[in-house]
């Protein structure tokens, strides 16, 4: 939907319908079909937060700058330019002309109200925006951003896709909040599920969960007309009916295809492309989970860590096309480069968990049931409840739902989990502030479940801090010592960074991996 009081009621002809369309076929020329399982947790910018979420937030809103194609240098999206101090610690920003689908501007005011809410909702993305203190209107056109600390990675930042702009007044003429009472205030969440308010190249049609996600192309898109009408991502759960589906002429891209499944494909017609990604598949352990009672120190968790075969683990889940990771820091980020992976050692895990008078440890691991990057959770979770039992721990596998895990998720009922993460922009501090033992930092909250002390290391605090304040080799050096102290957490065990195949039919061109936007759907086309 898209109502904008300066444009008046008759705006509100513009709304979108919920309903769902007939169900689109692939090879229609205006019709673009994507399969995937879709990991959907909100489509509200401010609190979406998924793999899923990425490209769909990319589509339809724009962020003030974005990721080059060779996924590393910032290039102009709504802003034409900016400038930044020499600490780090102001950003400005000058806009292009641009509007909104219902052809109200993109103006500074829109930008500041985006970001103000993204901080104030408190949604999983709004780590992006901690540490701003103030935002400024210079002009009708011009914005100005204050951080309280050097913070280098700020303009990484606002190339997520989570602070696409969002047109404030339509926004908030549906229930949206942006002031410091956004956590309880703000009830736009609904309202997002089946209506958008953003400047880019399509718009929100329709959702139905675990079924489609459909959009239709901005007509009033100030920039090149995407060649699309109409985007459908249709809910395919494995890789093996994504391929087949692909095969059959039925979906134009499948996004979770797993290499193994890849190599089986025969038809002609369709190609395929594996690519190292930033994506990585892990555990994460969580000491204040009901029943541990301090069993889950970080020498207990280091020697589970211990426990793992991590080549082993590469073969079982994607048959060896993929890569180990050290750190909760992607493989190619800054500071990752002096990382050495971890490597199994049977006999020191025994022998400390005998120490800890452990030897018959018994932990439960509560997980998404789903496939992720072609990695089968199920599968990965059987490998490490093998490797555990061959040090004498007994693993209990729990899958659940999605929905299911993100109600239990931070609760303490298990204390064990494994997941994912892909990166939402290029910068290693957003590892740093999601997955570091920092006082008031995500994973400290999930691991601690109330009990901070159990899992915060003040060594990076200060490290983080150095790193924010410093670019080059200097912040790479930082960041590598923070990746060392993430490993001695050892909470989060990244497991394997899979590859990425790119599958689609051969009469698709422009389909490419961004580390920040997933696949940019604007990009596509049909030869």
């Amino acid at each position: 939907m898209t109502y904008h009081p300066r444009k008046g009621l008759a705006a509100l002809m513009l709304a979108g319908s919920a309903l769902i369309a007939p169900p689109a076929l692939a090879q229609d020329s205006d019709t673009l079909v994507i399969a995937r399982s879709m990991d959907v947790n909100s489509l509200d910018p401010s609190r979406a937060f998924c793999d899923t979420c990425q490209f769909y937030l990319t589509a339809v809103y724009e962020t003030l700058v974005t990721l080059a194609p060779d996924n590393q240098s910032l290039v102009p999206n709504l802003a034409e330019s900016w400038e930044v101090n020499e600490d780090f610690t102001e950003f400005t920003f000058k806009l292009k002309d641009a509007t909104f689908a219902d052809g109200s501007p993109v103006e500074a005011s829109d930008v500041i109200w985006t970001f103000n809410r993204l901080k104030n909702v408190k949604g999983s993305p709004s780590f992006l925006m901690d540490g701003l203190t103030s935002a400024e209107a210079v002009d009708a056109k011009t914005v100005k951003f204050t951080v309280d600390a050097p913070n280098s990675e700020f303009l990484n930042k606002v190339s997520a896709p989570y602070t696409g702009i969002i047109n404030a007044e339509v926004a908030e003429a549906n229930g949206a909040v942006s002031d410091d009472t956004a956590a309880e205030a703000d009830k736009a969440e609904s309202w997002f599920l089946a209506n958008s308010a953003g400047s880019g190249p399509f718009q929100l049609a329709s959702y139905s969960p675990e079924a489609e996600l459909r959009l239709s192309r901005n007509e009033s898109y100030h920039g090149e007309a995407p060649a699309f009408a109409e985007v459908v991502v249709t809910q395919i759960q494995d890789a093996v009916s994504q391929a087949q589906a692909l095969e059959t002429g039925q979906v134009d891209i499948a996004m979770q295809i797993d290499p193994d499944t890849a190599q089986s494909i025969r038809s002609p017609e369709v190609t395929t492309e594996v690519i190292p990604s930033y994506n990585f598949v892990y555990i994460g352990f969580i000491p204040g989970a009901k029943g541990m009672d301090g069993k889950l120190t970080a020498e207990v968790r280091d020697a589970l860590a211990s426990a793992i075969d991590y080549d082993g683990m590469l073969d079982f889940t994607v048959g060896g096309n993929g890569e180990k990771q050290a750190a909760p820091i992607p493989n190619g980020f800054p500071g990752t480069a002096g990382l050495t992976p971890r490597s199994q050692d049977v006999e020191k895990a025994k022998q400390v968990l005998a120490d800890a008078g452990l030897s018959d440890l018994k932990l439960v691991a509560g997980y998404p049931n789903d496939n992720i990057y072609g990695v089968d959770f199920n599968i990965m979770m059987q490998k490490v409840q093998q490797d555990f039992a061959a040090i004498g721990v007994e693993l209990e596998l729990k899958p659940l739902t999605w929905a299911v895990w993100r109600d239990e998720l931070g609760t303490g009922e298990w204390p064990v989990t494994a997941i994912y993460y892909a990166p939402d922009y290029y910068g290693s501090g957003q590892y740093v502030a999601y997955f570091g033992m920092i006082e008031g930092f995500p994973w400290v909250g999930r691991a601690g479940v109330g009990n901070d002390e159990l899992v915060v290391n003040p060594a990076e605090s200060d490290l983080y801090a150095q790193a924010l304040a410093s670019a080059g080799d200097e912040a790479d050096a930082a960041y590598q010592k923070l990746g060392e102290e993430m490993m001695k957490d050892a909470i989060i065990i990244p497991l394997v960074s899979p590859n990425l195949v790119l599958a689609y039919r051969n009469d698709i061109e422009g389909v490419r991996y961004s580390a920040c936007c997933n696949l940019p759907l604007a990009e596509i086309s049909r030869n």
